[in-house]
C-alpha cells in the first residue's frame, strides 16, 4: 500500500513537471510534500484495529472474561475498531508488554484488579472503563502500554509514551460524602506501593509526594497524575479511577527509574510490580475509608503531600469589585469535604477551593470562610 502510494505520487509530480517549467528547488519542495502526504495516508489506511487481551485470577474470573469476550458485549469511544483475546490466545511480542502472569503472581487483592483488560495500545483507558463499567465486574481494571488519547482534569490532554504506567479501575460506593475523597486514596495507595518495593527490595526509598488534589511528585517535578470521574445510577456511584504514572519514561519530566539510577547501579521498578503492590495497598486503604472515613488516613496522608504549612496568596477582589485584594493563608490540612483548610494570618479559618479555570489549582484558589 505504502510502495502504490508512494509509486501514485511520483507519477503525479512528473505529470506537473511536464505541464509547468518548474525550478529544481521547487521541485524538490514539491515532491517532499507528496511523499510527507503519501506516508501518512498509508499509515491510516493501515492502521490496524486496537487488541484487547482479557484475564481474570481465579478460575471464575477467568471464566468471566470468556463471556465477555464470547457476548461481544465491550466497547470503545468513538466506535474505535477493537479484536478481543483471551490471555492463553495470546503470545507476548517483547519484553516492553506488560507482563499479565508477573502481575497477577503478586496480586493478594478480594476485590479490585483481579479481572484484566490489557492492550499494547489504547485511544483511553479511562473510556474503556466508563463505558464498559455495567458489563465488567467492579474492581475490573483496564492497562494500556500506549494510550493516544489519554485524559487528565478538566479534559486536558495526558501525554502517555512508552514506558509509562497507564490504567484504570473501577469502584463503586454508596456514600456520596466520601466519594471526593477517593481520589486523596488513589494517591496514597501509589506512593504506599513505592515505598513497600522499595523496602522489599532493599533499594533506596524514592519520595514520591502528592501534590493536592491529584498529582504525584519528585524531586519537584512531576511524575504521575490521578483522574477519578462519577456517576450516579441505582443510589450508587459509579467512579473510574485513572492513573498515569512515569516508570521508564523520562519524558516530557522525569521517571521512577530514572531517578532510581542517580541511587543505584542496580534494581529498577517495574510497571507488573508497582500495579500489583498499588492494589494491595489501595483496597487496605479503601476498606478504612469506606469503614471509618478518612480520619484514620489523615496522618499517613500529610506525611505523603506536598502542602503542610504551606503559605498561600489567595487573590480576591474587593467589595467594590475594582481592586484585587490579596491575602496570606497558611495550609493546614483538609476539610471534611475534602478541599484545603488554611489559616488567615489574623486567625480566620477557612476553606480553599479550585476556581475550575487554572491548570495550576494554586493559581486559582476560591476562599471561603468558615464560621
Amino acid at each position: 500500500m505504502l510502495i502504490n502510494s508512494l509509486r501514485t505520487s511520483f507519477h503525479c509530480l512528473l505529470d506537473l513537471q511536464r505541464t509547468f517549467s518548474l525550478s529544481r528547488p521547487f521541485q524538490k519542495k514539491i515532491f517532499n510534500l507528496s511523499l510527507t502526504v503519501a506516508i501518512a495516508s498509508a499509515k491510516m489506511e493501515s492502521q490496524p484495529p486496537c487488541v484487547l487481551v482479557l484475564s481474570g485470577k481465579s478460575a471464575s474470573e477467568k471464566e468471566l472474561a470468556k463471556s465477555l469476550k464470547e457476548n461481544s458485549s465491550l466497547r470503545l469511544a468513538d466506535d474505535v475498531k477493537f479484536l478481543t483475546f483471551l490471555q492463553p490466545e495470546m503470545e507476548r511480542q517483547s519484553e516492553d508488554e506488560f507482563n499479565i502472569d508477573t502481575y497477577m503472581a503478586s496480586l493478594m487483592t478480594t476485590c479490585f484488579g483481579r479481572v484484566l483488560l490489557w492492550s499494547p495500545r489504547l485511544p483511553s483507558t479511562q473510556d474503556v472503563v466508563s463505558l464498559n463499567f455495567c458489563e465488567i465486574p467492579v474492581g475490573s481494571v483496564c492497562i494500556a502500554d500506549i494510550q493516544f488519547k489519554g485524559r487528565g482534569r478538566s479534559q486536558n490532554v495526558w501525554e502517555s509514551p512508552k514506558g509509562g504506567l497507564l490504567f484504570s479501575f473501577t469502584i463503586q460506593m454508596e456514600d456520596g460524602r466520601v466519594v471526593p475523597l477517593v481520589q486523596y486514596i488513589v494517591c496514597l495507595a501509589m506512593t504506599e506501593a513505592i515505598k513497600y518495593l522499595a523496602l522489599k527490595n532493599g533499594i533506596p526509598p524514592l519520595d514520591v509526594r502528592i501534590k493536592w488534589p491529584n498529582d504525584l511528585y519528585l524531586d519537584g517535578l512531576k511524575v504521575g497524575g490521578i483522574l477519578c470521574t462519577s456517576t450516579y445510577r441505582s443510589k450508587k456511584f459509579n467512579v473510574s479511577a485513572g492513573v498515569g504514572l512515569n516508570v521508564d519514561n523520562d519524558k516530557p519530566t522525569t521517571s521512577l527509574n530514572a531517578a532510581l539510577r542517580k541511587l543505584t547501579s542496580g534494581y529498577q521498578l517495574r510497571r507488573e510490580d508497582i500495579t500489583s503492590a498499588f492494589f494491595n495497598k489501595f483496597e487496605y486503604l479503601f476498606h478504612i475509608l469506606i469503614n471509618q472515613g478518612f480520619q484514620p488516613l489523615e496522618e499517613l496522608y500529610y506525611k505523603a503531600w506536598l502542602h503542610s504549612g504551606q503559605r498561600i496568596i489567595v487573590q480576591e477582589k474587593s467589595e467594590d469589585q475594582d481592586l484585587l485584594l490579596e491575602n496570606v493563608v497558611t495550609v493546614q490540612g483538609l476539610t471534611p469535604s475534602g478541599y484545603l483548610l488554611a489559616i488567615a494570618d489574623n486567625g480566620e479559618m477557612c476553606e480553599l477551593h479550585p476556581d475550575g479555570n487554572s491548570f495550576d489549582f494554586f493559581k486559582g484558589l476560591v476562599r471561603r470562610k468558615l464560621s
